[in-house]
C-alpha cells in the first residue's frame, strides 16, 4: 500500500464556476480556470447563523485520543483544557502511536490517572512460536494489571495490524485464527477492542474529476495492489465480530462507512457487541447532515464520542458545533475537503448518550 502525501494535480484538473466551459480558441480563459481543486476553500457569502460552542452541553467521555504530550506540564495543560470544554476523562490509545512503552505512559500520566483511561496493544511477539498464544495472553493480562481499560487502537488499512506495539503486526488481520484466543480473552477480561478498519471510501475511488472527496483522497489514496481492499477489510472485521459475541468491538471513525449509513446500521442491528466512535470523521459526516442525524438518533445507544485530533480547545469546539447546533454551510479547511458542513442539532437525550452514557455503560461493564 502506498500513500501519496503530495499529490500534484495536472493543469487539466481545475474548477469552473457557473458551468463556464473550458477555455478554447473561440472562448477566452475564465478566472475560474486558474483555481485548483486542492485550493478551493471558499468564504461563505450567505448571511447564516454562526454559533460558537466552546463547552459541550453535557459532560463528556472522550473514547478516542492518543499520547500527544511530551511532558507532565503538557498533560496538566491538557487537563486544564478538558475542564474548560467539559471532558471528564480521555482514553489514551497506545497502539499506532510511536513513542514511549505502555509502562511509561502509565507512569507519566499517574498524577492524573483519574482523568485518563489507558488502552494497550496486542503484543504479537513470537506469534508463530510454540509459546503462542499463552505468551500473548500473558502480555495482555499484564497490561490489564498495569491499568489498561481496553485494547486499541488496533489498525488495519490492508496490510494487517501495523498499529501494533512493540511487535509489528503486518499480515495479521482481525479475523486471523492465530489471534482469536486473545480476542476471546479480551472478552473474559472485560476489555473492549477499538479498531481502525480501512479508510473513507473516497481514498479507494479513482483520483479523477468524479471523486468529490478528491483533495483529501489524494493525500490518503490507498493502493490495494498488494494488500486487502475495502470490502475484504470489512469482511475480516465482520468475521471477528461474529465469531466473538462475548467481546465488545468499537469500530473507530464510524467504521469508515459514512458514505453508506444504511449498511452501517445493518451491521449494528446484526451485532449487539459492536459500537462505533465518531472520532476524526466530522468532515466525512457533516456534509450529509440529515442522513447522519437520522443515523445518530436511530443508533443513539451504540455511538461513542471521540476526537483523535490533539487537544486544542478549537478542535473540541468544532465537534460541538456540528453535534449541537443547527448551523449550516460552513467550511473547515483543516479537514482538507472542499465541501461545506452543517450541524446535526441533536436532541439532548441523544447528546447525553453519545457524550457520556454509552461509554459509561461499556466501561462499567468492562472494568
Amino acid at each position: 500500500m502506498k500513500k501519496s502525501f503530495l499529490f500534484i494535480f495536472s493543469a487539466a484538473l481545475m474548477l469552473a464556476a457557473c458551468n463556464t466551459p473550458k477555455a478554447t480558441d473561440e472562448m477566452p480563459a475564465s478566472p475560474a480556470d486558474k483555481v485548483l481543486v486542492r485550493d478551493f476553500f471558499p468564504s461563505v457569502a450567505n448571511n447564516l447563523q454562526v454559533t460558537e460552542v466552546t463547552r459541550g452541553k453535557f459532560p463528556i467521555i472522550d473514547m478516542h485520543s492518543h499520547d500527544y504530550v511530551e511532558s507532565a506540564e503538557q498533560i496538566a495543560k491538557w487537563v486544564e483544557t478538558m475542564d474548560a470544554v467539559g471532558v471528564e476523562h480521555t482514553a489514551i490509545m497506545h497502539c499506532s502511536w510511536i513513542g514511549r512503552p505502555f509502562d511509561e505512559v502509565i507512569e507519566l500520566y499517574a498524577p492524573w490517572k483519574d482523568r485518563f483511561r489507558f488502552w494497550c496493544c496486542f503484543d504479537y511477539t513470537g506469534i508463530d512460536s510454540e509459546e503462542w498464544p499463552a505468551q500473548g495472553i500473558a502480555a495482555l493480562e499484564r497490561c490489564k494489571e498495569l491499568g489498561a481499560t481496553g485494547i486499541g487502537e488496533l489498525g488495519d488499512k490492508g496490510e494487517g495490524d501495523t498499529y501494533a506495539r512493540p511487535a509489528d503486526g503486518a499480515g495479521i488481520h482481525i479475523d486471523d485464527p492465530r489471534i482469536q484466543p486473545l480476542i476471546a480473552k479480551a472478552g473474559e477480561l472485560r476489555m473492549p477492542i477499538s479498531i481502525h478498519i480501512a479508510e473513507p471510501i473516497w481514498m479507494y475511488l479513482p483520483m479523477d474529476d468524479k471523486n468529490d472527496g478528491l483533495p483529501n483522497a489524494a493525500c490518503w489514496h490507498v493502493d490495494t495492489t498488494n494488500c486487502l481492499g475495502y470490502e475484504q477489510l470489512m469482511t475480516s472485521f465482520e468475521n471477528a465480530v461474529r465469531q466473538n459475541p462475548g467481546t465488545i468491538f468499537i469500530a473507530c471513525h464510524y467504521l469508515n462507512m459514512t458514505h453508506d449509513w444504511p449498511r452501517l446500521g445493518a451491521l449494528l442491528d446484526k451485532y449487539p457487541n459492536m459500537y462505533v466512535d465518531i472520532s476524526a470523521r466530522v468532515a466525512e459526516s457533516a456534509h450529509t447532515p440529515r442522513a447522519t442525524r437520522e443515523f445518530l438518533i436511530k443508533y443513539q445507544n451504540r455511538v461513542l464520542f471521540g476526537t483523535d485530533n490533539g487537544f486544542e480547545p478549537s478542535m473540541y469546539a468544532g465537534i460541538f458545533r456540528v453535534l449541537e447546533t443547527n448551523d449550516e454551510h460552513f467550511y473547515v479547511p483543516e479537514y482538507n475537503y472542499h465541501w461545506a458542513l452543517s450541524g446535526f442539532n441533536l436532541p439532548d437525550e441523544v447528546l447525553k448518550k453519545i457524550y457520556r452514557e454509552n461509554a459509561l455503560r461499556i466501561l462499567n461493564e468492562y472494568k
